[in-house]
């Protein structure tokens, strides 16, 4: 069940934003792109990025914004909750979206957008050893999510399979 919540911070595509004590952290428009959170519950706090891009080392600008991609977006969020007072080793992380929006009669890599990201996202927490505490990933549907900073639960609205909360 979801608290009592106090802001509704609002997390656009390719953005980072960090929240405390009840506040929520939203994003819609998960199709390919991944919404992650990374938090501390002692201390009720969270950071949420909607990554668009597995890397930032095939963009032209790659520092151009560093939320649109997983190997940079985590690390953003990761030393924006230490910098906050999050403790490294506490920091878990919920995930969600990565969905394969459109079918190709290709069978090509670069195509598989929503997959990529999967994979890229998993590694990077790995690479930073944070622990996936619960996800939603994969499948044909868009999602839109909302993590309460003070129950630290994940609610999931998916298009035409309803709302879930992990």
């Amino acid at each position: 069940m979801i608290s009592k919540a106090g802001t509704l911070v609002k997390v656009g595509i390719a953005d980072m934003k960090l929240a405390s004590g009840t506040d929520l952290l939203k994003t819609s428009g998960l199709g390919s792109c991944i919404g992650i959170v990374l938090f501390d519950s002692l201390h009720s706090m969270a950071g949420m990025v909607h990554i668009m891009l597995p890397s930032s080392k095939s963009a032209k600008n790659q520092y151009e914004n560093p939320a649109k991609f997983a190997d940079t977006g985590i690390e953003l969020v990761y030393k924006a909750l230490i910098k906050k007072g999050a403790f490294p080793d506490r920091i878990k992380a919920k995930i969600a979206g990565g969905a394969q929006m459109f079918q190709f009669n290709s069978t090509s890599e670069f195509m598989r957008i929503g997959p990529r990201n999967i994979l890229a996202v998993k590694e990077k927490l790995n690479d930073l050893n944070i622990w996936i505490d619960a996800e939603d990933v994969g499948g044909k549907s868009g999602r839109t999510i909302e993590f309460d900073t003070s129950t630290c639960l994940l609610k999931i609205r998916t298009v035409h399979k309803g709302e879930k909360t992990i």
